[in-house]
């Protein structure tokens, strides 16, 4: 059976790295943990990264160690170029925008559980509309945000050899586009029920 803990040796130019690789939830390691934990030793980028064991240069990500035949006290040789400040820095920018749009995605979660309860009839009827109305707003307020990171993302000029910092704004841009279409849906939703809310009380009224 694989172990879900590896160590290995990894050298890097004249140095030797000892790295210890834990695979998550219990699974063995897979290649992917092994180039996350030489970006933190090393500075090297994933991308900049080329893993070789016995010769064979490694490629597939996903892939376990032990399929590679990597067990514990193996050596493998890594070569790569660490980014330049400059693209560190741009890239910590890039790193803190993203942790601003994960706090915004929760907002929106939670606006679309509490909508899910809506619909479920988790609220006197009486009460829905003003509930739907404070959730539209907090939509709203999300969907604003999203689109002040989108033009401070889109406002970043990066030089060509950034190959690290575009790939990851290509990818930042893509999620917040994601996130702005999720605001469009729920807002939908929310005007959706409220439209039910309000023909079921003229109904009522009428009867």
């Amino acid at each position: 059976m694989a172990e879900n803990t590896v160590t290995v040796t990894v050298a890097y130019g004249s140095t030797k790295h000892s790295i210890t690789v834990t695979g998550p939830d219990g699974n063995e390691p897979i290649l992917k943990d092994l180039s996350d934990a030489l970006v933190q030793v090393t500075g090297v980028p994933m991308p900049a990264q080329k893993l070789i064991f016995k010769g064979k240069s490694l490629k597939e990500m996903e892939e376990s160690l032990s399929s590679f035949g990597i067990k514990q006290g193996c050596k493998l040789m890594m070569i790569g170029k660490r980014n330049s400040p400059e693209e560190e820095s741009e890239l910590k920018k890039l790193k803190d925008i993203e942790k601003s749009v994960e706090q915004t995605a929760k907002k929106l979660e939670k606006v679309d559980g509490e909508l899910t309860g809506l619909k479920n009839g988790f609220l006197a009827k009486d009460l829905q509309a003003e509930a739907l109305g404070r959730l539209d707003q907090r939509v709203k307020v999300a969907s604003e945000q999203f689109m002040k990171i989108l033009e401070q993302v889109d406002s970043m000029t990066l030089p060509e050899n950034f190959g690290d910092c575009r790939m990851k704004k290509k990818g930042l841009v893509k999620t917040v586009q994601g996130f702005l279409a999720q605001c469009d849906k729920i807002e939908a939703g929310i005007l959706d029920h409220l439209a039910k809310i309000q023909s079921k009380n003229l109904a009522l009224a009428d009867s």
